[in-house]
């Protein structure tokens, strides 16, 4: 069967990678050769090769409030929302089957060959701390449950390299800052134990520098909110880290502002434009950068697309519908 009628089979690919993400759930119901191709790994693949792939922004944010004239007794509920560079279009993502009424507090995002991984967290009912991972295919345009992290942790560092989130640091449900170390590979759903950070670090953040996983800053147990000015480099095939210095502004914790520059150093977000100073949220996209971010506690978040990544950057204020107005905390890029 050909995959378009009285087309090369060469045309016909070619007209199928061109298709945007948002076409998928409809064009893999045509017929099942065309289901097959489009959820495959190898035409996710060829379609980055041949360029018609582009980074989108997956942002946790906080959920429209509810007017039912009661006060609220708690935290907002979190929902994931999609910002896309090219169309300048925003999207919520279905809800976590698990969690229907919000994601779990303070969970993180990493993304892995067109996929979404969110991973721990606390429950948003109990604040309990949760192992829990699910993984969002913008192909199928479904949610699936993966194999739950080693052991419950909270406030840690992750990032992606090479088909694997790697995650480290934060702390344990006694508060006890943690140096251990775990990748999770994407594709066989296993983790594999890593070898232990050179110090605890608690609140540190993860950020990807080229093909290297970078856990930057974070504070030991008998030290909390004294973040350090260091870093710490997995060095992939060694199984070990490589300690960096003075990499970080002393006394600022890194979560969610951590960037690399375009001369390849680390920037923190919240010192660069005085727009985001406070409760910068940083996401690469390539050429541009979508932050996030108050000028002061107790005004209103701004949304921004900087050019260059660096700190004489113009900021672009995007804006932003009114149902997707709320809170921003995390993020990842997904190249889909």
């Amino acid at each position: 069967m050909e995959l378009i009628p009285d087309l090369p089979e060469e045309i016909g690919l070619e007209c199928l990678i061109r298709l945007p993400y948002t076409a998928y759930q409809v064009a893999a119901q045509v017929c099942n050769r065309w289901r097959e191709l489009l959820q495959s790994p190898a035409f996710y693949n060829l379609r980055k090769q041949t360029g018609n792939t582009h980074k989108v922004a997956c942002l946790v944010q906080s959920l429209p409030a509810i007017n039912d004239g009661l006060k609220p007794t708690g935290p907002p509920p979190y929902g994931i929302v999609l910002f896309d560079p090219l169309s300048r279009s925003w999207e919520r993502l279905e809800a976590i089957p698990s969690y229907p009424d919000g994601l779990p507090l303070f969970c993180r995002l990493s993304s892995v060959d067109g996929k979404l991984v969110v991973m721990g967290g606390w429950d948003p009912t109990s604040w309990d701390p949760v192992k829990d991972v699910f993984v969002y295919d913008f192909r199928a345009r479904q949610w699936r449950k993966g194999k739950d992290m080693p052991s419950k942790r909270s406030f840690f560092a992750a990032g992606a390299v090479e088909g694997k989130v790697f995650v480290a640091g934060g702390h344990d449900e006694g508060k006890n800052a943690l140096s251990s170390a775990w990748a999770y590979d994407v594709r066989t759903d296993e983790w594999e134990e890593l070898s232990h950070l050179t110090e605890e670090r608690d609140e540190c953040e993860g950020v990807v520098v080229g093909n290297e996983f970078w856990v930057v800053s974070g504070y030991g147990t008998e030290n909390q909110g004294r973040f350090k000015r260091s870093a710490e480099v997995y060095q992939l095939g060694l199984n070990r880290w490589r300690r960096v210095e003075e990499v970080w502004v002393g006394d600022r914790c890194p979560r969610g502002c951590v960037d690399v520059g375009k001369d390849g150093k680390l920037i923190c977000w919240a010192d660069a434009d005085a727009a985001v100073e406070a409760g910068a949220c940083a996401v690469g996209l390539g050429e541009k950068t979508l932050v996030a971010g108050w000028a002061h506690l107790g005004a209103p978040q701004g949304v921004f697309l900087a050019q260059n990544r660096g700190k004489n950057d113009k900021l672009e204020k995007i804006d932003m519908p009114d149902q997707f107005s709320g809170f921003i905390q995390a993020g990842c890029f997904v190249e889909i």
